[in-house]
């Protein structure tokens, strides 16, 4: 079932670090072509790359800012040049880039919160369908969060609503581009231990939430990737279409 992977052509934005990085390491390591986006962090996208071709895998690594549509579409269109085609895309790329309570969001940051973990979204999707329709179909995963259902904790309405805008978005998108053979799907983490939280969250917040999962813990990237490569395998998950899956330790149980 996995032997799939083999050959796949697969994009993931924001794949130098946390889980877009595991994801294509793993992918990699099934026999996937990796295309591995990033945007300021050079050296940790190499050594992704690096991994991957270790593994057996191959790769190429693709520097863009996502959060702008003309950089978007560029992203897309070499990543579709490095790897001979498209068949996957995982829209990974976000950021919470501050906690900023609502009494002190100005313009400036609500336009980068939005424009990295929505515009992204929508732009490098709409950038990949004609090579998806070429190809007679493709498969889309979005990286959403459990901040859309719970709101996120303080000073992270921003992220919490734009993920609300990717999950939303998942479900439009798998009614709209079922015709063309696209599945849309989304895997929504939940407190992950990677530097998103080293940068963004405290030790008490993290021992708050850890406190408040049944598993009694944080998760760590790893655990996460097994929702994408379930959605990515079309002997897998050929019949799922427009969900998101949770992967939270039970902190959330829809």
């Amino acid at each position: 079932m996995l032997d799939e992977w083999k050959g796949k052509r697969v994009l993931i934005t924001g794949a130098s670090r946390g889980i877009g990085a595991a994801v294509a390491r793993q992918m990699g390591a099934l026999g996937a072509r990796v295309a591995v986006h990033y945007h300021a962090s050079a050296d940790k996208a190499e050594a992704v790359a690096a991994d991957i071709r270790a593994a057996g895998g191959e790769a190429a690594t693709i520097k863009g800012d996502v959060s702008r549509s003309e950089e978007a579409r560029r992203v897309v269109d070499e990543a579709v040049e490095r790897l001979g085609g498209l068949d996957l895309l995982i829209n990974n790329a976000g950021d919470m880039l501050g906690r900023i309570a609502l009494g002190e969001i100005d313009d400036a940051h609500y336009d980068r919160v939005m424009d990295l973990n929505a515009r992204s979204v929508v732009m490098v999707s709409q950038a990949a369908l004609p090579h998806f329709r070429r190809a007679g179909g493709g498969n889309i995963i979005h990286t959403s969060s459990i901040a859309a259902r719970n709101g996120g904790g303080p000073g992270a309405g921003l992220y919490a609503a734009a993920k609300g805008f990717v999950s939303t978005l998942t479900r439009n998108m798998a009614k709209e581009l079922m015709d063309d053979g696209i599945r849309v799907n989304a895997v929504a983490p939940g407190v992950i231990t990677t530097d998103f939280h080293a940068r963004h969250s405290t030790e008490e917040q993290l021992a708050a939430a850890a406190a408040s999962i049944p598993m009694g813990r944080t998760g760590v990237a790893e655990e996460c990737v097994g929702a994408y490569v379930f959605l990515g395998s079309d002997s897998m998950s050929g019949y799922v279409n427009g969900q998101i899956i949770e992967v939270n330790g039970g902190q959330l149980m829809p």
